[in-house]
């Protein structure tokens, strides 16, 4: 049975840790093994494939968070893709949450986050708690980048927590227009994250993040993995929020 990493031989270092806890967020650059890579980017064409036929299937070209050839947010993948579960509950995986979360984590949420060439492509300042509800212990988000990340192509922006003025959920808006959900309206810009492919930026449910638009003409493509300490549960508390799969238990793979 595995166990617990020592944190010598962990590739969050204690520093990273650290500013998680205190601001939300770090980044491991270039982690991912190049088979993994390939691996991700290969699922995100069947994510958006997926994601066309359903909007075939509706005769719409926007639905839900996806805009037809601009962006798409898709999830759920891994109920399909065996190859897709072995990343998630590798060992990669469980050495960040461990760093994170704890040695008591749950599997949460898995999407595919792509922007076509599109000037529009922008997401709007948000927690991704805000998605949820408030009633939760903050979760970890690893945005894993699939292709090199620049301002140019929609690099996503991190507003930490000394820089927001807030570590804990905030009430967002609803924005007709775009599907997207807004609960930062302030001046300051962020920290973009303009990193190699294969890196990971790590950050809390509670950090407010945006992304640029893309004004290249290649995709961005992101992979989100996220994680909780405890299993998430709707507003009443009546179900879990998702399918959460106990991933660490005692700091060992279940």
């Amino acid at each position: 049975m595995e166990t617990i990493t020592d944190k010598a031989s962990s590739i969050v270092t204690e520093a990273q840790a650290r500013q998680y806890r205190e601001e939300g967020w770090f980044v491991l650059e270039r982690v991912l093994p190049e088979d993994q890579l390939e691996l991700l980017r290969g699922l995100a064409q069947t994510a958006m494939d997926r994601a066309d036929a359903e909007m075939d299937a509706a005769a719409v070209d926007m639905l839900g968070l996806n805009h037809r050839g601009r962006r798409y947010f898709v999830s759920g993948l891994a109920e399909q893709e065996p190859s897709l579960r072995s990343f998630l509950f590798g060992d990669l995986m469980a050495d960040i949450c461990r760093a994170t979360l704890g040695p008591d984590v749950f599997q949460f949420v898995e999407q595919f986050v792509i922007k076509a060439a599109d000037k529009n492509s922008a997401f709007s300042w948000h927690q991704d708690s805000g998605f949820v509800h408030e009633d939760h212990e903050p979760y970890l988000t690893c945005w894993i980048a699939l292709d090199d990340v620049t301002e140019e192509n929609g690099s996503v922006y991190l507003l930490p927590y000394s820089r927001a003025g807030v570590r804990s959920y905030v009430k967002h808006f609803h924005d007709e227009a775009t599907n997207d959900k807004v609960g930062y309206f302030g001046d300051d810009p962020g920290t973009p994250l303009v990193v190699p492919a294969g890196s990971i930026a790590c950050f809390s449910s509670v950090v407010f993040h945006r992304s640029g638009p893309n004004l290249t003409q290649d995709l961005r493509r992101v992979y989100l993995a996220q994680y909780s300490s405890e299993v998430i549960r709707t507003k009443d508390g009546t179900q879990a929020w998702e399918g959460p799969e106990e991933f660490l238990r005692n700091g060992e793979r279940v």
